[in-house]
């Protein structure tokens, strides 16, 4: 069974923002904006995105 990947790219920054959505950026390996990850699309990590997805661009990979 092959795992879905997603491309997480930060387009805002997290200052000003609540500490615990700057923890999560951290906890996804973003800290400056233009920055990019791919991660596995896990329950844990689609819950961390959705938490910060007014600071996010998501991306579906293949």
């Amino acid at each position: 069974m092959s795992e879905t990947k997603i491309r997480i790219t930060q387009v805002k920054s997290g200052n000003g923002q609540k500490p615990g959505q700057q923890a999560t950026l951290i906890g996804l390996g973003l800290n400056k904006i233009g920055k990019s990850r791919e991660a596995v699309a896990t329950p844990e990590v689609r819950g961390m995105v959705n938490k910060v997805a007014h600071l996010l661009k998501v991306e579906e990979l293949a």
